[in-house]
């Protein structure tokens, strides 16, 4: 056999080697193990939560510039047609008659807006993947945004919706996931903590169309919900220290 054809042989041999074992490679990470499937897709436990149903009088106070106008707040007696009660609420009785109204009187044109805000900060157990709120919007150009404090007690607008339609409308925001080195972005969870962790909503915002904003102005919420996950907040290591002094 003469010489030059031995490394062309010896070449195909090799090539064959890395195929076969790439194959058998390939398959090995294809076979799902076992002891990590449990765990790996058991790491949320996802629950919807009442964050707040506009019940109490006098628990969200309105602000807008007294350059743009006044804006009063109180409650009224309703409901939206489409809401349905959370499962593990039906029989404990919880009041759920009111709904929270709005009403701004506008003194000028203006790219201006107004807030909705509680008495104090209200958190949100875990670590929250939506937020919900019902509204009536009258079918005006203005936004709705919810304005979130994360670990860090930072302020953060989360756009909801154009307030253009009628009626009751559920309008539902997905909060951003947190960054991995766990400092930027919205924050809701510190790793060096175990007992620290979730959101709090601060108010609501509504900006203004300047093409609208006259006259006066109604609004209307009602069922403020999350979506949260509950899993590291059932699963505390309960060998710990509380840093409470």
């Amino acid at each position: 056999m003469p010489d030059k054809e031995r490394p062309m042989k010896r070449s195909i041999v090799l090539i064959s080697l890395i195929v076969v074992a790439g194959f058998l490679f390939s398959q090995e990470l294809g076979t799902p193990n076992p002891e990590k499937v449990g765990i790996e897709s058991a790491q949320q436990k996802l629950k919807e939560v009442s964050v707040d149903k506009f019940e109490q009088d006098g628990f969200w106070v309105p602000y807008m510039s007294s350059d743009d106008g006044f804006v009063t707040v109180r409650l009224f007696e309703g409901n939206p047609a489409g809401k349905v009660p959370l499962e593990e609420e039906k029989n404990l009785n919880i009041p759920d008659k009111y709904v929270l109204g709005v009403r701004v009187d506008f003194l000028r044109r203006a790219y201006s807006h107004f807030y909705i805000r509680p008495l104090r900060p209200i958190p949100i157990e875990g670590i929250t993947k939506t937020i919900s709120v019902w509204v009536v919007g009258r079918n005006y150009n203005h936004v709705l945004k919810v304005v979130l404090q994360d670990f860090f007690g930072r302020e953060y607008e989360l756009y909801m919706g154009r307030l253009n339609f009628q009626g009751w409308k559920k309008l539902t925001v997905a909060i951003p996931p947190q960054s991995p080195d766990g400092k930027s972005g919205i924050v809701q969870r510190d790793y060096h903590y175990n007992s620290k962790m979730g959101l709090k909503i601060i108010g609501f915002k509504v900006e203004c169309d300047p093409m609208e904003a006259y006259g006066s102005y109604y609004i209307y919420f009602d069922d403020l919900r999350a979506v949260t996950d509950l899993f590291a907040e059932e699963n505390r290591d309960p060998d710990d220290m509380v840093d409470t002094w």
